[in-house]
C-alpha cells in the first residue's frame, strides 16, 4: 500500500498491526510510534543520497589532484572509495537475503558519507609518505618506494582503524535499534576503508604511473 497516501490506508495497517499484537496482549504491546515513507519520498531519498555520494567523490578527486599534482593519486583514491561505498551497500543485500534486514535510510547515507571520508584520510597518509620518499630519494621510481612507504604507516593505519573499529561495536551492541544500521555500515567501512587504502589506492597509483627510464650509462673497453 505505499502508493495509497489516503487515511483510510493508515488506518488498515494500524489495524493490521494490533491485530497481529492480539497473542500478545499479556504484554501490552502499544504503538509508540509511526513513520510514513511515500513512494515519491524514496525516489527524492535515493536520488539525493546518490548525488551525495557523487560530489562527495568529485570533490575528494579535485582536491588530491590539486594536493600531489597528479591524477594518478585522485584515480586511486577515488575507486578506493568507491570500492568502499559498494561494499557496504553488497554486505547490507547480502544479509538482507539470509533475513537479517537493516534498513537503508538516510542514516545508513550518512554512515556511508562518513566512511568516505575516514578511508580517504588514511589514503592520503599513504600517499603523503609515498611523496615523502620519492622527494627525498629522486633517483628511485614509485615502484621501489612504495613498500617502504606503506610498511612505514603501516602502524598507524591498524590503529587507527582499530580504534574505531571498537567504538563502532560498542556502538552496534548497545546503541540500540536506531542506531544499528548506521553502527553496522560504519563496521563494513572500517574493515573495507583500511583494505582499500593499503591494497587498492596504493597499486593503482604504481599501475597508473609512468616511471621515466634511465639510459645505461655505455661501456667503455679499456684497450691495453
Amino acid at each position: 500500500m505505499a502508493d495509497d497516501e489516503s487515511i483510510e490506508a493508515d488506518e488498515q495497517v494500524v489495524t493490521a498491526l494490533e491485530q497481529g499484537l492480539q497473542q500478545y496482549s499479556n504484554l501490552n504491546p502499544e504503538i509508540l510510534s509511526s513513520s510514513k515513507v511515500g513512494a515519491t519520498m524514496a525516489d527524492d531519498i535515493q536520488n539525493t543520497a546518490l548525488v551525495a555520494v557523487l560530489l562527495a567523490l568529485v570533490g575528494i578527486f579535485l582536491y588530491v589532484m590539486l594536493r600531489f599534482n597528479k591524477w594518478q593519486f585522485s584515480l586511486g583514491g577515488v575507486v578506493a572509495l568507491l570500492h568502499d561505498a559498494l561494499m557496504i551497500i553488497a554486505v547490507f543485500s547480502i544479509l538482507n537475503l539470509f533475513g537479517v534486514s537493516y534498513e537503508m535510510d538516510q542514516v545508513f547515507i550518512a554512515a556511508v558519507l562518513t566512511i568516505i571520508g575516514f578511508s580517504i584520510n588514511d589514503t592520503v597518509v599513504i600517499f603523503d609518505r609515498v611523496r615523502e620518499y620519492l622527494n627525498d630519494n629522486p633517483s628511485k621510481g614509485i615502484r621501489e618506494v612504495v613498500n617502504p612507504a606503506l610498511i612505514s604507516t603501516f602502524s598507524r593505519t591498524i590503529i587507527t582503524s582499530l580504534t574505531l573499529f571498537l567504538v563502532v561495536v560498542v556502538l552496534f551492541i548497545f546503541g540500540g535499534e536506531v542506531l544499528r544500521s548506521f553502527s553496522l555500515a560504519m563496521i563494513i567501512g572500517v574493515l573495507f576503508g583500511t583494505y582499500s587504502s593499503l591494497f587498492i589506492a596504493t597499486p593503482i597509483v604504481v599501475d597508473t604511473t609512468k616511471e621515466k627510464r634511465t639510459q645505461p650509462a655505455p661501456q667503455v673497453q679499456q684497450v691495453r
